[in-house]
């Protein structure tokens, strides 16, 4: 096994979101995946035990980029609702280097609505993380209510704008976060979350 770890869960997610762009989503199965990739479905099984785990390697790999351009100097310079903003739309720039795959997924999720469920979990999860890396407390019931209106403000912004913003700067994108994120805000201030 010479390809690094990180390598080959790349590699296994590209070449599923490319299939899922070329056949749709319902109509790629990890056979698919591993006669494209070259890699066999014993070590794609390792990675990934359920189609719908190569969702939660993506996650992953978005999460770890994210993660990567966080600074713990910025906590001290900017506001969390600031941080926050900046992390989501690193992701959704992230997110456009596998727009058409992603798009094709999401696309799937309407006729399927049982798959958006299922990723639920993993969604928090990355929010989870991405509270973490500018400073917000997630533990608790109140963590927990973080989360949650996190990921449905991520979610939202990513099916009802993001999918269709094709421009280069996210425009449409930076203004419907920054507007739920205001919302948010007054709720949280008021409720003292």
């Amino acid at each position: 096994m010479s390809e690094k770890i990180s390598d080959i869960k790349v590699k296994i997610v590209e070449t599923a979101l490319e299939l899922a762009e070329e056949q749709g989503w319902a109509n790629t199965t990890l056979r698919d995946i591993s006669e494209k990739s070259g890699i066999s479905l014993s070590e794609i099984y390792t990675y990934a035990g359920h189609k719908d785990d190569i969702l939660t390697l993506l996650g992953g790999i978005i999460d770890q980029k994210v993660l990567e351009t966080v600074s713990i100097s910025e906590q001290y310079v900017t506001s969390k609702r600031d941080r926050i903003f900046d992390i989501l739309m690193d992701r959704y720039d992230i997110l456009n280097d596998y727009r058409s795959g992603v798009i094709a997924i999401l696309d799937s999720f309407m006729c399927d609505p049982k798959q958006a469920v299922i990723s639920l979990p993993h969604i928090c999860r990355s929010m989870n993380w991405m509270l973490e890396a500018v400073g917000i407390e997630t533990s608790g019931i109140r963590g927990a209510i973080k989360v949650t209106g996190l990921a449905a403000i991520y979610v939202k912004v990513l099916i009802r704008v993001w999918k269709s913003d094709e421009s280069k700067d996210m425009s449409k994108t930076m203004a419907a976060l920054d507007k739920s994120l205001d919302k948010v805000e007054g709720i949280v201030n008021r409720f003292g979350l």
